[in-house]
């Protein structure tokens, strides 16, 4: 069942809310705080927020520019101002709906359907398995751009990460400096295959137990470089 927290100070709006959407079948928790509301939205798993724009303490927009930064769960400003640079500042700092008072509850629950909706679509459709190299200890996370050996992480260059990728994608092939640097840079070397080099040079500092005898990404002298399986 999905959780919805409510940051609302007006008691009897923050009842009402809870009731009707109780009703359809969602398990609602209220806090009358900006300060408990926060706490609350950083360190607990929500569903969706719906969150007041006049608070004591934090305020609504600071509330969700925090929230924002942590998590992607759909969030419902509502206030009591009309003014169009609320709703703009509110949907700048990535609330995904803003609601003026005084509004039905009835739209108020259409509305969070519709966002948890989408929400569960969007999830859905990006819950694909990360497409993942694993070989003898080295894991690289093509999909989220991650290195592992044996266990411990590895931090990479956009560029390092993309040759290591790339050799790793097509083992046991030898690339010459000059095919790695069009595959990889995109462009012709036009004397600048030392980069290669280099990149190597740093790759096996960070993947190899012994970079002067590499296990995975070996020389071949005149030629270039392979992946070893």
């Amino acid at each position: 069942m999905n959780r919805i927290l409510i940051i609302e100070d007006e008691e009897s709006i923050a009842a009402l809310e809870k009731d009707y959407l109780e009703l359809s079948d969602f398990t609602v928790e209220i806090e009358n705080t900006g300060e408990k509301g926060l706490e609350r939205s950083l360190k607990e798993d929500f569903d969706l927020i719906i969150l007041d724009l006049m608070l004591p303490g934090v305020d609504g927009f600071e509330i969700c520019r925090q929230v924002r930064e942590a998590k992607n769960i759909p969030i419902i400003m509502v206030s009591a101002k009309k003014d169009d640079i609320d709703k703009i500042r509110g949907l700048g700092l990535g609330a995904d709906d803003y609601m003026t008072k005084p509004f039905s509850p009835s739209e108020l629950v259409a509305r969070v359907k519709a966002h948890m909706a989408r929400y569960d679509r969007l999830t859905q459709s990006g819950a694909q398995d990360n497409e993942v190299v694993e070989i003898r200890g080295l894991k690289i996370d093509k999909t989220a751009r991650r290195v592992y050996v044996n266990g411990e992480e590895k931090q990479l260059t956009t560029k390092e990460f993309d040759l290591l990728t790339f050799l790793a994608s097509n083992p046991n092939h030898v690339y010459s400096k000059e095919e790695l640097f069009r595959n990889i840079w995109d462009m012709d070397s036009i004397g600048d295959i030392a980069t290669v080099t280099v990149h190597i040079k740093k790759i096996r500092e960070k993947i190899e137990f012994d970079s002067s005898n590499p296990q995975y990404i070996e020389t071949i002298w005149g030629v270039g470089y392979r992946f070893k399986v």
